[in-house]
């Protein structure tokens, strides 16, 4: 049996890995019943079935009939790390860093800087595009956490809100 498509083993095999930590990890939690569900309910379901699905994609992978499999290309660095340096410039300026004496910023202007530093991760930077992107995350963000939901955090930095 040979290996049909290296990239769908290899991402199925990652979703069956990522699955089977969280449903695991979920176990530490009350996970109750489907009746009175715990913490660990979601957690666990969404483990579950992303493992299942996880396993699928390997299945399918596999083939009996072919000679050589899909290779897997070279990593494309400069997207991941725009990518995960947006997300890491997000949780710092929605938080802060206390021992560096950054203050939060806020949800509008964390949302701003992960939109334009995600979209660099492209072959096609918009500027235009991104600014709108990023309202329309902003506004969206503003009236479903804060309006609808009710969540108490900071919006804006503190020198503008006080």
């Amino acid at each position: 049996m040979k290996i049909k498509s290296q990239k769908d083993f290899f991402a199925g095999l990652m979703f069956a890995i990522v699955g089977i930590a969280f449903a695991w990890g979920a176990t530490t939690y009350n996970v109750g019943s489907g009746a009175r569900m715990g913490p660990g309910y979601f957690p666990m379901m969404l483990g579950i079935v992303l493992a299942v699905l996880g396993l699928v994609v390997i299945f399918s992978a596999l083939a009996i009939e072919t000679v050589d499999g899909d290779p897997i290309g070279k990593i494309a660095w400069k997207p991941l790390g725009f990518i995960i340096g947006a997300n890491l410039i997000f949780g710092v300026l929605l938080g802060g860093v206390v021992s560096w004496g950054l203050p939060a910023m806020g949800l509008i202007a964390a949302i701003y800087a992960l939109v334009l530093i995600a979209g660099l991760a492209g072959e096609q930077y918009s500027f235009k595009a991104s600014l709108i992107l990023a309202t329309i995350l902003a506004v969206g963000s503003y009236l479903a956490f804060v309006v609808a939901l009710k969540l108490q955090f900071q919006v804006w930095p503190t020198f503008i809100s006080g």
